[in-house]
């Protein structure tokens, strides 16, 4: 009888296949701003390993401290703003019908209050393309165009990290600790290269699959 592949080990959920969540610092929301405007200081930039993308922990003047993620262009000890006629500033948190066309947004919300759901890896953002009535039309980092609600809410600006994919890993000791963070079993071999017990592919004495 030939041994478990790949695919239903997976599908078992074994330690080796879940995401360490244990080890992540937040899930990252905006803040709940009820009316007027809460404004935050940037204490420090920090890395979270469930993320490809550098967060900030912010301390908010409403006695809040939250992590959240973070723009292009902020740095420590930065004022940002969030509510309702905040400027169009990198870092700020406006709502959708406040932003002026054609401006690069992130951690973009898909409904109201659900605290960002588009456009928050690093290097990614979507760019408002026009305000219609009850509705506005985002291109997202896909390049899809989504018709979300104007009191969606989006941060201004790109999120930081950009470029990261284009720097290589070189060593094989640097791509273990990246992988080590997701839930992916690394390295893996292909199944024509394993013998014949091991998977449907394997045996014979030239690697194919037929």
């Amino acid at each position: 009888m030939g041994h478990r592949i790949r695919a239903q080990s997976r599908g078992k959920g074994s330690p080796t296949y879940r995401a360490p969540s244990h080890k992540f610092k937040a899930n990252l929301e905006h803040i709940k701003v009820s009316e007027g405007v809460v404004t935050g200081k940037i204490l420090e930039i920090i890395h979270d390993t469930a993320r490809s993308a550098p967060i900030a922990r912010i301390s908010f003047s409403n006695g809040e401290e939250r992590l959240m993620l973070v723009p292009e262009g902020v740095q420590t000890d930065q004022i940002i703003q969030c509510g309702i006629s905040v400027p169009v500033e990198p870092g700020n948190t406006l709502t959708l019908s406040e932003i002026p066309e054609g401006i690069p947004l992130c951690n973009i919300e898909s409904q109201p209050g659900d605290g960002g759901k588009f456009a928050r890896a690093s290097g990614m953002y979507g760019i408002l393309i026009a305000h219609d009535v009850g509705k506005t039309i985002v291109q997202l980092p896909s390049g899809k165009m989504k018709k979300l609600n104007p009191k969606c809410r989006a941060v201004i600006g790109v999120v930081a990290g950009g470029g990261r994919t284009e720097k290589p890993f070189c060593k094989a000791g640097k791509k273990f600790h990246r992988m080590k963070v997701r839930a992916t079993k690394w390295p893996t071999s292909r199944g024509v290269a394993m013998n014949v017990v091991d998977h449907p592919f394997g045996g014979g004495g030239q690697q194919h699959c037929g």
